[in-house]
């Protein structure tokens, strides 16, 4: 079973700070001087918790999908900063997005659990119908849209700007791509990106696209190709995908797929990659970059805290870098390109100044579709049966991703992006 561990190790070297960063893959990692430099989990502190008070925490998978494992960490983490018993933390794994979900639900609200999570966007219609039968149980939901017109006082939504973070991350590779370039290591005339998405869903779109826009925004001749699996953990299909990408010509690939598939081709193929959700060194030490996620342990310590204090929850939460939620993780700085490091804490800088922006709609050659600016867009923000755009998001000059409402509704299909297959 993959586990995730995070381990600070002191060496005999002054000079030298050693980050063990964990792996997706169970092992750790041990990378240099960068224990300061990115965006490292943050404590959430500790807070007295009744005795009686229990969580309860719906996951789609197990530790062997980094996705989930991100859910678990960050639960584990709240539990032992909140000196919380292992009996009022309760997990229940592998529920799928079918009525599963809606028993887990239920059974986890009649054994006492005062707040209740689901981390899959097909869980929220099964949530949803929990939280009408018990209103005294708050529920929350990660990656859903329907709390802000579902009128349930206690259903929750629930996310993080991870575009930020996918930016960050798209900048390494961006940063990579223009060393192999010099080095005459490229397999074409320009710097070509390969990204394995799981499907066609304004979430997967939004990541990608912040992705591309990180690399163009130091690599600007940069291309990306897009192969979907269908699925949002499938090994074989993930390393099919990269596979595919790969002899389309990806010099680096990236992820926003759940499994391991995607980082051992690259190492298998010595295609540099960048992972998400957590670092996937030991999969990859020679490919390996950097990673980007959502650190949920911050949501969960809020939801906690409130309940218990009998506070007012965000109907759409959006967790943050000044909050802790968007993180980078490992580090892996013999391949990652010179300069990396110094370039990443002056963009995570000005994220936090607030001067920096993704969907920066003003930027020449940034943000174009057909050639054109984009100046306005109409996004489906309150979801309804037939997806129907229902909300002008463009103004003063910027995309508002996840304002008027916590999860991703950027689903723009922007130039320089070409999608390999579009059936999911």
């Amino acid at each position: 079973m993959k586990k995730l561990f995070s381990l600070i190790l002191s060496v005999i070297m002054v000079a030298m700070v050693v980050l063990t960063v964990a792996s997706c893959s169970g092992n750790t990692t041990t990378n240099t001087d960068m224990k300061d430099s990115f965006l490292p989990r943050q404590s959430v502190g500790s807070f007295t918790v009744p005795s009686d008070f229990k969580i309860g925490v719906i996951l789609l998978h197990d530790e062997d999908s980094t996705y989930d494992l991100n859910f678990i960490n960050g639960i584990k983490d709240v539990q032992a900063a909140f000196g919380m018993k292992d009996e009022q933390v309760i997990i229940k794994r592998n529920i799928p997005e079918a009525n599963e979900c809606y028993e887990a639900a239920i059974d986890l609200a009649n054994n006492g659990c005062k707040v209740i999570f689901a981390d899959s966007f097909g869980h929220e219609d099964f949530m949803l119908q929990a939280a009408k039968e018990k209103p005294d149980v708050v529920f929350a939901h990660a990656t859903g849209t329907k709390a802000h017109t579902a009128g349930v006082a206690n259903y929750h939504n629930a996310f993080a700007a991870i575009y930020e973070g996918r930016y960050l991350a798209g900048v390494a590779a961006g940063m990579k791509l223009n060393e192999l370039k010099e080095a005459g290591k490229l397999k074409g005339d320009h710097p070509v990106m390969g990204y394995v998405g799981a499907f066609t869903y304004a979430e997967v779109i939004s990541g990608y696209t912040s992705f591309y826009l990180g690399a163009k925004s130091v690599c600007p001749d940069v291309t990306m190709k897009v192969q979907f699996t269908g699925s949002w953990y499938d090994e074989t299909e993930e390393r099919n995908a990269a596979y595919a990408l790969i002899a389309a010509g990806a010099d680096l690939i990236s992820q926003h797929a759940d499994s391991l598939g995607a980082p051992s081709a690259c190492e298998a193929r010595g295609i540099p990659n960048i992972s998400y959700n957590g670092s996937t060194y030991d999969a990859g030490p020679n490919t390996f970059i950097i990673s980007s996620a959502i650190d949920w342990a911050p949501y969960y310590a809020y939801l906690i805290k409130s309940v218990v204090n009998g506070t007012e929850i965000a109907t759409d939460w959006v967790g943050t870098i000044e909050t802790g939620s968007v993180v980078l993780s490992g580090w892996n700085s013999k391949v990652a390109a010179t300069g990396t490091e110094a370039k990443l804490k002056d963009l995570i800088s000005q994220f936090k100044a607030k001067t920096l922006k993704v969907f920066d709609t003003n930027k020449d050659n940034y943000i174009t579709v057909d050639g054109k600016k984009l100046t306005s867009y109409f996004a489906d923000v309150d979801t309804d049966d037939a997806f129907a755009p229902d909300t002008e998001v463009v103004s003063n000059g910027y995309f508002n991703e996840s304002v008027f409402r916590s999860a991703p509704y950027f689903d723009v299909r922007i130039d320089g992006i070409e999608l390999l297959n579009q059936k999911y």
